[in-house]
């Protein structure tokens, strides 16, 4: 099965996929009028009778109802023109999948796909959806402390594991790119589940100043949804400090799964944790036509960050915009 970005990938990939198939249909055989003059056979050697002549004009190119193929389309408000949708099947521009997403390859590959599954005829080109991807996956990584002895992040412990809630910009966390919700598993081959935050901080401060490692799963509390927005320059969620308390009807947001009571964690990969609505709003709006956000349920979010002044996250929190 084709994985998508978002619904509008999947809509136009089924699209595409149809045409193709429409393309690929043998064609009916033209019968040539009989000449002036000559008479022909009301029935065939079986006794049935012979269907009527059917006229093709020459070299006329295949027809393509795409509105009849697909009518949800248009009525689920996708804000594409007939122009976007050809220049969409002509060029079927495709992603890379991620390397932890199997593609099947039974079928023979078509044009725009990878191993014949179509993954973002739409979102294929957008950065941000690369940046912000969550594996879930485990890494393992190494730290150094700077000259005061520190790496630069902080942690919380949720439910007998250990979280990472803040990664200081320009430091060794964020050099080895550490993320807000990544769980760390192990540091220097010892498990730390249940372990409490001082000790955890402890641990940390009695390592050495190099070569400190850490295995770390990727952000299990967090998820990304990819949208596209519309002809307002919106793509449909209200939120506020935040957090998203409502959900446009019929938008981009509304069809691709946007729910109320998460935060908004990271616009295109960029963490907005801490920082003003307007300055995010600002964000969203630079973004370009494809949006991917991380959103976190609020009540897990709220918990992370209890502890943490608001001032400490603005000041500290790094905010930059991922390679």
């Amino acid at each position: 099965m084709a994985l998508y970005p978002s619904l509008e990938d999947m809509k136009v990939g089924q699209m595409i996929q149809a045409q193709a198939a429409q393309q690929q249909a043998p064609q009916p055989i033209p019968f040539a009028p009989a000449p002036v003059g000559y008479a022909t056979f009301p029935y065939a050697q079986t006794g049935g009778p012979v269907p009527a002549p059917v006229m093709v004009a020459p070299n006329a190119p295949p027809s393509h109802d795409l509105q009849r193929a697909y009518p949800a389309l248009f009525d689920m408000g996708l804000n594409l023109t007939p122009e976007e949708i050809s220049m969409i099947t002509e060029n079927q521009v495709a992603v890379r999948a991620p390397a932890h997403v199997a593609v099947p390859h039974a079928a023979p590959a078509m044009p725009g796909t990878l191993g014949g599954a179509l993954v973002a005829p739409l979102s294929g080109g957008s950065l941000g959806l690369a940046r912000a991807e969550v594996t879930h996956g485990i890494r393992e990584i190494t730290l150094c402390k700077d000259g005061k002895g520190k790496c630069g992040f902080r942690v919380q412990a949720v439910s007998k594991g250990v979280f990472v809630v803040l990664v200081q910009k320009d430091s060794a966390a964020s050099l080895v790119g550490l993320r807000f919700g990544d769980q760390i598993l192990q540091i220097d081959g010892e498990n730390v589940a249940g372990f409490s935050i001082d000790k955890v901080h402890t641990m940390i401060k009695k390592g050495p100043v190099n070569g400190i490692r850490l295995a770390v799963r990727d952000r299990p509390f967090e998820r990304t949804i990819t949208m596209h927005k519309d002809t307002a320059n919106t793509v449909g969620f209200v939120y506020k400090q935040g957090r998203i308390n409502a959900v446009v009807k019929d938008s981009s947001a509304a069809r691709n799964g946007v729910i109320t009571d998460h935060h908004l964690l990271e616009v295109n990969g960029q963490n907005v944790v801490g920082l003003k609505d307007s300055d995010t709003k600002a964000i969203i709006d630079a973004g370009g036509n494809i949006i991917t956000i991380t959103i976190m349920p609020s009540i897990i979010y709220e918990y992370l960050v209890k502890n943490m002044a608001g001032s400490v996250v603005k000041k500290l929190m790094d905010h930059t915009i991922p390679d």
